[in-house]
């Protein structure tokens, strides 16, 4: 396969996975409101990074290293930022409260872990060394733990009638977050060691 070929087939993953987040990001920040759910709250705002670093990586294929690198970088600043606002919410309903809905958190984490387990084989397709697909597969299997965790969590609040299980969560990508977005920071980095003669 060609490297243009290989760049073209890259740019139709990452549009096809953009436009799959940022209708996640809707989906999630609407339920999450509507429910109440610090979780899917967090969700959405997760999916919104994601979609901001797909982005960001379909505007690197084809690009120098040191262009990726850079990429790549802004893509795990994101995270850590995103993760930052999460901890905040969680926070703010821990002290003034909140009702999440079970139910909803749990139909919403099935249909987001089936379209994040989609992006995820979509990227794996791709079989590249570039520093900003491999922060791409991060985010998405980030994501797929995550669907797992507030499907627990609204069977649990659901079961127990309190709300602590969707903050517990939504701390829990937060971390998630924080941890995907140190290890996509420390990839730029060696790659860009690497790159540096």
């Amino acid at each position: 396969m060609s490297v243009k070929t290989d760049e073209s087939r890259q740019k139709q993953i990452l549009l096809l996975v953009l436009g799959l987040n940022a209708a996640l990001f809707v989906g999630l920040g609407v339920a999450g409101w509507l429910a109440d759910s610090s979780a899917l709250l967090a969700n959405a705002v997760d999916n919104a990074s994601d979609s901001a670093v797909y982005l960001i990586s379909f505007l690197a294929v084809g690009r120098s290293p040191a262009w990726k690198t850079r990429a790549a970088r802004v893509s795990g600043v994101l995270l850590l930022v995103f993760a930052a606002g999460v901890i905040a919410d969680v926070a703010r309903r821990w002290l003034t409260g909140a009702e999440p809905l079970g139910p909803t958190m749990m139909v919403m984490a099935v249909v987001a872990a089936g379209v994040n387990l989609w992006c995820l084989l979509l990227l794996k397709r791709v079989r590249t060394d570039d520093v900003n697909m491999r922060a791409a597969e991060t985010f998405s299997f980030n994501d797929f733990i995550s669907n797992g965790g507030i499907l627990v969590a609204g069977g649990l609040v659901m079961w127990l009638g309190r709300s602590w299980p969707d903050l517990v969560v939504g701390a829990l990508v937060a971390l998630m977050a924080v941890k995907g977005g140190l290890e996509i920071l420390k990839d730029a980095k060696e790659t860009r060691e690497e790159a540096t003669p």
